[in-house]
């Protein structure tokens, strides 16, 4: 059972991940302070702040892809579901099932399309037969709003589609295993508007399924898609809770200068 925070401004809302005392060491250097967050379950929660003020290194900490750097050091408790997931017994493969993400820049596999989808789900023996994939590749597709515009092109190369198109074959190929955390790191800094605002759509439909956390330098976006904010500032987790209020009546000063412009 999830926990309910009873957080003022997060109020009965069910918590999915729970993060606590959070620090993070590349090798001497402190890239993350004592960071304690609560993500809602179904909802999109933004993390921004100026570069290098650690939004991104704390989203790698919730799929643990920060595993994959030796210099780079964790403590505190992040939980799934009440579920520590840095716990030993916690198969990081299996987390990263269960917490899918989306990069920066589109990187579909150089498979086909229909192959970047059907990868997870066969890798994590989530099918049992070649109809039981086509299925799952078509659900994920229509999913990411993709569906139409590739039904006839599922054997092509997926590197062959445009910028906005691979992006969404990524994020097709992320809820392919039935995540319950999908974390997106900036995924439409790439992308020009027209496909910003269908990945922004896009988003918007994700949540009613999935917790979403998206790492985003457009403050305009954070409004538009979130309904919760974090702003981190050199590390720091500066002030977290609803979006509205983080944008119209934040109640720190580094906030209210951040969201101003007064630096960044």
């Amino acid at each position: 059972m999830n926990i309910v925070v009873k957080d003022a401004s997060l109020a009965d809302t069910e918590i999915k991940i729970l993060a606590r005392d959070v620090n993070v060491h590349y090798g001497t250097t402190q890239a993350i302070h004592n960071v304690d967050v609560d993500i809602s379950d179904k909802m999109v929660t933004a993390l921004i702040g100026p570069s290098g003020c650690g939004k991104s290194t704390f989203l790698r900490c919730l799929n643990r892809m920060n595993d994959t750097i030796d210099s780079c050091r964790i403590t505190g408790q992040i939980l799934l579901d009440n579920q520590d997931i840095y716990d030993r017994e916690v198969d990081p493969v299996l987390l990263r099932a269960r917490v899918g993400m989306v990069f920066q820049k589109p990187n579909p596999f150089p498979k086909s399309v229909y192959d970047n989808v059907a990868y997870g789900p066969r890798i994590h023996g989530l099918v049992n037969s070649r109809s039981d994939l086509d299925n799952v590749v078509e659900k994920c597709l229509k999913r990411a709003a993709l569906w139409r515009e590739v039904k006839d092109r599922l054997h092509e190369p997926g590197t062959g589609l445009s910028g906005g198109q691979q992006q969404r074959l990524c994020i097709a190929r992320a809820v392919a295993t039935a995540p319950e955390v999908l974390l997106m790191d900036e995924p439409c800094s790439a992308l020009d508007p027209i496909a910003t605002a269908q990945i922004e759509e896009l988003i918007d439909e994700l949540r009613l399924n999935y917790s979403v956390v998206i790492v985003t330098h457009s403050m305009q976006q954070a409004a538009r898609v979130s309904q919760n904010t974090a702003f981190f500032h050199l590390g720091n987790l500066v002030e977290y809770g609803e979006t509205t209020k983080i944008f119209t009546n934040p109640e720190d000063q580094r906030t209210q200068d951040y969201i101003t412009g007064r630096f960044g």
